[in-house]
Formats: structure tokens, C-alpha cells, sequence
């Protein structure tokens, strides 16, 4: 996450620097102090919304501070700054009074307040993600005031204005509920996490080993993009960040070894939004699933598991297939990093990658983790002169934690209007019985309406909000009707609302990786697309074979995972054009390879042997019409 691409910093007067770093170095203890449940002198929070709202001042007045980065500070930034920690100070002297007494509806003043600040979130969010995010979200804060008179699924119960900014301000189904718990219970260590990886080095390191280790095979910088954003993405959970740190070394080099520049650029997108759903980490999400469904860690992630390896490797071997068809070469050998060099130098990094899987997995530190591991890259620093935490690197480090959590913040800030918008009106529930009453008992329509919830919600890059949502609204029903596996139906919505990182006309990733590469944005999301078919219907395989999540017999996991690796190999094969020890392939065998793939992977044994004989029928046609041209290539 680069500096040019991140925040205006550099740029800001001196008092205002000293501001944010005070700022964020205060919102980290504030963290530290509430979630190890610390109590200095006494002073404890006694009720959750204290902490949350001092936390979303302290980082939401940041925001106004660093974005957008493309102008210097102006005065009215200073002003929204100042008005939103002021604000959240104002609620948190009154949190006791308002969980007691309570503020529905709130008295004039607070009313007042209360209107400021959603505005002035509003604001944050489109400084972070631009104006279709926080569009979306004052369209769901007005529904309450009309829900009455809406048809359909959508008609709910209506409130009065004041009912309605009091609830989502000060009632629990607003901020200070879900957003709140999400944002400053279990995501915050991570956020720290990654500002401390970010500042360290760490991206750097992770493509130094990638390279070291694929670099010098057919479309090595390619294999490269896959290898490094899954890691990292792993560790980040952030799709956005993983395109920016990973992307902007990752695609000038695809280019300089022959990719053209969308199909650079649609890679690293398709690596990156492979992060938030591959273990061992999967960012903050698979705690979130661990609060909903009140599973242990390690179920969610030994569940993710195998998807998440079908995507990468659908990923590679489109990615192999497509410099075999061009003839791309690996690089050069004088421009690979040793192996061991790069291991030598980043050794803090695995320490703290395996300290993480043994905290979060054996240990079962949970949220805590993410914080020891803060620690622990921070200390391992001091064994080497080159990542010793001089000053200037701490100052650097608090700077980049700043910046991660205030952009999370801006984001977290007006969320809690969608949640109490849906919940207090009832239309949550209403969408999910008019969604099972439009499916009119047919499982895959209903399931289909879900696919479009989820790429709607997640539209804006906000994969874990769609999946907050909807694993809250949509995922009972769809379990109750058809009668599918709890955690396979939570990790559909969670790839579904993936998707919209890659799928147009939004495809945020795919747009930021068309910046990076200097190309169009819509071929390269359409190419995004195909890059990454496999995330768009491995989701609907696991959810009706859970076995693919290890919800069943090991062996039948293990020959439905061959057979989806063969499956997938042979749709990689004709969408790029060529398959593995046969060669380019013909126009008229492309989609009929496919189509036998689709059937190979279909978790069902008569689908899988009419795609196997489909498949075998191409492959051998092809190879023998291939040895006909070169016999009469040879006789004449």
C-alpha cells in the first residue's frame, strides 16, 4: 500500500500529523485496553458503545485527515474532523444515560447531533470508496420513513424521522450493534496487523519468495501475481490493499515479460479476491463466521480449504495454458531472487506466519492474536539492523496502521443504518420469505436470488458487510428449505459476495487493477471474469456436496477434489485455447472440453462420467487430427 496511493500525509502541516499519529496511537490502546479487558486505576467501559464510539472518533475524525489524497487539507476538512471526534466524545460522556435511560427518540439537541453525524459519515465512506457506496445507503436510510407504503416484499413498518436517525445513531441495531462489535471486537487486530506487516516490509518479502519459487517458469511473474496476493490476501483480508501492495510490483513486471495489459491487470484483481476466503487466516472474516455460527476457528478454516485451492489453481492453469498458447517465457535468471536470500532476509515474516496459524488454530487466542503477532513482529525487528525499529520506522508504522484502520473506519461508519434500516422495519425477514415465496419451492431460484442479494450488497467491495447481512437475513431460510449444511450455505454467500470485486459494471479490483496496468477497465473486469469462472460456481458444487468442505466421508472428499482439479484443468484448457501434452486447441473443441469439465467437477457420478467420455472424445479427436497434419506435413 503505497504512499502515493493511500493518503495525503506527507503533505499535512506539522501539528496535524502530530494530531494523527497521537490519534491512532490512542485508538490502538483504546483497543488493547477493551479487548484484553484491562482496568487501570479502576477505569473500565461498562457498557460496550462507550468504547465504540470513542473508537469511530477517533478514526473516523482521521479520515477527513488523510482522504482524498489527490488534494491538499483544507479547512472544512479540519472542520468535519474536528466535528466528528467532538460528536462521538458527546456520546461517549452520555453511553451510561443512553443504554439506561435511552435515546429513542432523542431530544432535540441529540437529534440535531445525531442528523451531523450520519451526514458527516456518509461523507467518510465516499472519501474511502467513492460516492455508489454511501449512494446506496441513503436510499436504505430512508426506506423506514416510508416502508409502510411499499409493495410487496419491501413493504415493512414505518417510523418517524426522528425514530428512525435515533436508531441508527444511538439504538443497538444501529452503529453501535453489529458495526460496532465487527469493527472494534474482532477486525481492529487485524487492521494493526496489517499496518505493522505493510510498514515492515512484508509485501515485499512475499514476492521475493514467490518469484524465487515460480519466477523462472512459462509466465513466472504471472504465477508470481497468483502466488504473492494469496498469501498476502490471506493475511489482509482486504482485496482492495492486496491489489495496490502486491499489484503495483506484480504488474509492470507481467507486462514486461509479453501479458498484455488487461490480462495483467485481470490477474492480480483475481489474485487479490482470492484473499479474504483463503485460509490459514481469511483476515478477520472467518471469525465473523465464527461469532454467527458459534463455531471453533479451525472449522471454518479446514472448511475453506479445498475451495479455496480449486480457485487458485483454475487461476494458475488458465494463467499456464495462456503462455503456453503465446510462448511466454519464465525470467531471466540473473533477475531471480534466491530463495534462501529472500528467507534469510523476511525470516521475522514466517515466524510470525506460523506463530498466527499456531495462535489462532492450536492456542485459540482469537481475537487476541492479531495483537500478540503485532508484538512479535515488532520485537523480532531488533535482530537486524535493516528492520530494526528505529524511531523514524516506528513513526512510519503508527503512520500506516493509521491509515488502514481510518479507511476500515470511514467504510464501518455508516453501516449501521443498513442494519437497523432492515432490521427495525422487518424487511429483512420479508425479503427472505418473498425471496423463498418468489422461488416457488425451486431451491436454485431461490438460491439465484440470493447470488443477486450478494453481488448487490457487495457491489461497493464490501464483501464481509454483504455477508453480515445476509447470513443474518437470507442464509436461515435457504438452510431450512432445503435442508443444506449450516456452514456450506455461509461460505456460499461469503465467495457469491466475492464476486463482485470481479464482475462488472462495479468490479472495483478489476478497475484498480486496470489503473495500475494502464488499461480499460470493462475488458479487463470482463477478463477478470473469466480468469476467475471458478469462484462463480464452486460455491453452488460445496453447497449441495459439503463434502468439498470436509462435511463427509474423507474419501469422498478426496475423489471429489481430483475430479474437480481434472475438471477444472479441462475448462482452464478451453478458455485459454490449450491443453497440457496436447497443444492449442480448435475452435469447435473449446466449448465442448469445457462443457466435459463442467461435468467432470459436477458433484454427481452420472454427470461426471458423461463429462469424462465428452472430454476423452475431444482430446483424442484433436490428437488425431493433430497427427494427421504433421504425417502429411512430413509427405510432403
Amino acid at each position: 500500500m503505497g504512499k502515493e496511493e493511500t493518503s495525503r500525509y506527507d503533505v499535512l502541516p506539522k501539528p496535524v500529523k502530530i494530531f494523527f499519529l497521537v490519534a491512532t496511537a490512542f485508538g490502538v490502546g483504546l483497543a488493547v485496553y477493551y479487548i484484553f479487558g484491562l482496568s487501570i486505576g479502576g477505569l473500565i467501559f461498562y457498557y460496550d458503545a462507550e468504547y465504540y464510539y470513542l473508537l469511530f472518533g477517533i478514526f473516523g475524525s482521521c479520515v477527513f485527515l488523510i482522504r482524498p489524497e489527490n488534494r491538499k487539507l483544507q479547512w472544512y476538512d479540519l472542520v468535519l474532523s474536528g466535528l466528528m471526534l467532538g460528536m462521538c466524545i458527546h456520546f461517549f460522556l452520555h453511553a451510561r444515560e443512553m443504554m439506561l435511560v435511552g435515546w429513542i427518540p432523542a431530544s432535540t439537541f441529540n437529534l440535531a447531533l445525531a442528523c451531523i453525524f450520519l451526514l458527516i459519515s456518509l461523507e467518510a465512506a465516499r472519501r474511502v470508496v467513492g460516492p455508489a457506496f454511501p449512494a446506496v445507503v441513503a436510499i436504505i436510510g430512508l426506506y423506514p420513513l416510508v416502508a409502510s407504503h411499499m409493495p410487496g416484499v419491501f413493504e415493512g413498518i414505518s417510523y418517524s424521522f426522528g425514530k428512525t436517525v435515533s436508531a441508527y445513531v444511538f439504538g443497538g441495531e444501529g452503529l453501535i450493534g453489529i458495526p460496532g462489535s465487527v469493527m472494534g471486537g474482532i477486525l481492529i487486530g487485524f487492521l494493526v496487523l496489517v499496518g505493522v506487516l505493510l510498514a515492515a516490509g512484508a509485501g515485499e518479502f512475499f514476492l521475493n519468495v514467490a518469484v524465487a519459487l515460480f519466477g523462472k517458469y512459462r509466465g513466472g511473474p504471472a504465477k508470481v501475481a497468483v502466488v504473492a496476493s494469496g498469501f498476502f490476501g490471506s493475511l489482509s483480508g482486504s482485496i482492495f490493499a492486496n491489489v495496490v501492495a502486491t499489484g503495483s510490483v506484480t504488474i509492470p513486471a507481467m507486462k514486461r515479460m509479453g501479458y498484455p495489459p488487461h490480462y495483467a491487470g485481470a490477474i492480480e484483481a483475481c489474485a487479490s479476491t482470492g484473499g479474504p476466503i483463503m485460509p490459514p487466516v481469511m483476515g478477520a472474516v472467518a471469525f465473523i463466521m465464527c461469532v454467527i455460527l458459534d463455531m471453533p476457528y479451525h472449522f471454518i478454516i479446514a472448511a475453506a480449504a479445498v475451495p479455496a485451492i480449486l480457485y487458485y489453481f483454475g487461476l494458475l492453469a488458465q494463467v499456464d495454458a495462456y503462455a503456453a498458447r503465446v510462448g511466454l517465457k519464465g525470467l531471466p535468471e540473473e533477475e531471480l531472487p534466491s530463495l534462501w536470500g529472500a528467507m534469510k532476509k523476511g525470516w521475522p515474516f514466517v515466524i510470525v506466519f506460523v506463530f498466527l496459524i499456531w495462535g489462532l488454530v492450536y492456542m485459540r487466542w482469537e481475537f487476541l492474536t492479531p495483537f500478540y503477532a503485532s508484538v512479535l513482529l515488532l520485537l523480532l525487528s531488533f535482530f537486524s539492523r535493516e528492520t530494526m525499529m528505529t524511531p523514524k520506522r516506528l513513526v512510519n508504522t503508527l503512520v500506516t496502521i493509521g491509515k488502514v484502520v481510518s479507511m476500515v473506519a470511514g467504510i464501518f461508519l455508516p453501516v449501521g443504518i443498513m442494519m437497523a434500516a432492515t432490521t427495525m422495519t422487518g424487511v429483512g425477514s420479508a425479503f427472505t420469505s418473498g425471496a423463498v415465496g418468489l422461488g416457488g419451492g425451486s431451491m436454485l431460484l431461490v438460491m439465484a436470488l440470493g447470488v443477486i442479494a450478494c453481488y448487490l450488497m457487495g457491489m461497493a467491495g464490501m464483501g464481509v458487510l454483504a455477508y453480515i447481512f445476509l447470513a443474518v437475513t437470507l442464509a436461515p431460510a435457504i438452510i431450512l428449505m432445503g435442508g443444506l449444511n449450516t456452514l456450506a450455505v455461509h461460505l456460499f454467500i461469503l465467495y457469491v459476495a466475492n464476486t463482485s470485486a470481479i464482475t462488472p459494471p462495479v468490479a472495483g479490483a478489476a478497475f484498480l487493477a486496470a489503473s495500475l496496468a494502464g488499461a480499460d477497465g470493462m475488458k479487463t473486469a470482463l477478463t477478470s471474469m473469466r480468469l476467475g469462472i471458478v469462484i462463480y460456481f464452486i460455491p453452488f458444487f460445496f453447497v449441495f456436496n459439503p463434502a468439498l468442505i470436509l462435511e463427509g466421508p474423507i474419501l469422498e472428499t478426496l475423489y471429489l477434489f481430483i475430479l474437480c482439479l481434472l475438471g477444472i484443468l479441462f475448462i482452464a484448457a478451453a478458455l485459454e485455447g490449450y491443453l497440457l501434452k496436447v497443444g492449442e486447441l480448435e475452435l469447435w473443441a473449446r466449448p465442448l472440453l469445457g462443457l466435459g469439465g463442467f461435468l467432470i467437477a459436477f458433484p454427481n457420478w452420472t454427470t461426471t462420467v458423461i463429462g469424462a467420455a465428452l472430454a476423452a472424445v475431444v482430446i483424442l479427436v484433436t490428437i488425431t487430427l493433430k497427427g494427421k497434419r504433421q504425417v502429411r506435413r512430413t509427405d510432403n
